[in-house]
């Protein structure tokens, strides 16, 4: 261990005495707190801590340790109170010298004084200790951070648990009345007017299938071709969007598309009752404090879950899902699906100015390693913001994080790595990326 000049002389003129020198075992009790103490340990080889007992309480903390090259006793002996202020015990089999009260200065016409001399010792201590009250407090910071997080997602696990329960039972009234008007009205036409449930059967099973863009071109051609008014054009090409119009549909035009008009929105109130009922399956599992790893889980159906959840912000972005056939693995979807969400979700916030956003999302196997890829076309994150993405707190929004659920990456990181996985992030003008990977054993 290299030491300051000074430092080193002192230990090379005191601490090579063989009568001032011990070996201990590992469990030995060198210094009691409030004991009596007269002298300077320097450890010569193995490794010690300290230990403080506050008053009248079973509280114990350690407070230092001590490595080959390093003092303790400073206190009690410098101060000459001659009381140790904390209980030193041998973590491993240790050498130690000492010196004590009846140590002599070597050379004081040279170097100074016994306390001049072992200045350097008092430095060198004092710039130790608070370098390991700087480590502690960086501990005691980062455990503060996560418990914090826990307690943050079991309140808000709570919330969008309870919130998603009373959508369900919203949801679950919508699907079963819609199925049943559906019913009614088909049954009620069948009877009383057969002539037109074709046309709202159509709409019932197909909906509308053709973009705005298809819309517009197909008008164009029937409003030409048929001699039909703008908006009887528009409303056909929704309900016939390819081929030759058949006659019963232009014997009695309007009648036709408001039969079908109905079918197609009782095929949308269907499909949008079954989807709020995916979202709200995977609130409620977003929410849920049960966090249990399962076996035989599938992370391209985790992905999917995410996906579902985060519909509303991908209406403008266009995901391209490259799903590998992937080995299930033991984890808890209800964290996968928060990485994703998280990853996710910052993507589509970091492309609201990108034209044409787009999202690709990768798995596959190799190694015995599942590997995750997400990458989106936004705006390149720089170097700095990188280092900085992964650390509790930060956050390159004013208002801090948008999403519901408010985690951050340094969270994402957390639960990958809790799976033996890693996660990285690359960037540049063209692609940002982020690289999971999750062991399969």
């Amino acid at each position: 261990m290299h030491q300051p000049k000074a430092l080193q002389r002192i230990i090379d003129v005191y601490f090579r005495e063989p009568a001032r020198s011990v070996t201990v075992k590992a469990g030995t009790q060198v210094l009691k707190q409030d004991g009596y103490n007269d002298k300077l340990y320097w450890v010569k080889k193995g490794e010690l801590s300290g230990y403080f007992n506050k008053e009248n309480s079973e509280l114990t903390a350690k407070v230092f340790r001590v490595d080959q090259g390093m003092f303790f006793g400073v206190h009690s002996f410098f101060s000459q109170t001659f009381v140790a202020s904390t209980t030193v015990i041998a973590e491993t089999d240790s050498e130690l010298a000492w010196i004590d009260l009846n140590t002599e200065a070597k050379e004081p016409e040279t170097y100074g004084s016994f306390s001049e001399q072992f200045m350097p010792v008092m430095v060198h201590e004092l710039a130790q200790r608070q370098m390991m009250t700087g480590m502690q407090a960086l501990a005691k910071e980062k455990a503060l951070q996560k418990l914090y997080a826990a307690e943050q997602m079991t309140t808000l696990g709570q919330l969008a648990a309870g919130i998603a329960h009373e959508l369900n039972n919203a949801v679950g009234v919508l699907s079963s009345k819609t199925e049943g008007l559906q019913g009614a009205i088909c049954q009620f036409l069948q009877e009383n007017k057969p002539e037109v449930s074709p046309f709202i059967d159509l709409g019932i099973c197909t909906g509308q299938s053709s973009t705005s863009a298809e819309v517009r071109k197909r008008a164009k051609d029937l409003q030409e071709r048929y001699d039909l008014e703008r908006e009887q054009a528009r409303q056909l090409a929704r309900a016939q969007p390819k081929g030759d119009i058949p006659d019963d549909w232009l014997e009695n035009l309007d009648e036709a598309l408001q039969y079908w008009d109905m079918g197609r929105d009782l095929h949308d109130m269907r499909l949008a009752s079954k989807h709020a009922a995916s979202i709200v399956r995977s609130v409620k599992q977003l929410g849920g404090t049960d966090h249990a790893r399962q076996p035989d889980i599938d992370i391209n159906d985790t992905i999917h879950k995410s996906l579902s959840l985060l519909q509303s912000n991908l209406r403008r972005v266009n995901v391209v899902l490259r799903p590998a056939v992937l080995p299930t693995i033991t984890a808890s979807t209800t964290e996968l699906v928060q990485v994703w969400v998280n990853i996710i979700k910052n993507a589509c916030d970091a492309m609201e100015q990108t034209q044409d956003p787009q999202i690709e999302i990768i798995t596959r196997h190799s190694k015995n390693r599942l590997l995750i890829t997400i990458s989106n076309n936004g705006p390149m994150i720089d170097e700095a913001t990188r280092r900085k993405v992964f650390q509790p707190n930060f956050t390159t929004k004013k208002g801090g994080l948008s999403f519901g659920l408010g985690l951050g990456l340094s969270i994402v990181q957390r639960i990958v790595q809790s799976y033996g996985g890693t996660i990285a992030l690359k960037s540049d003008s063209e692609k940002t990326k982020f690289r999971i990977k999750l062991p399969i054993a």
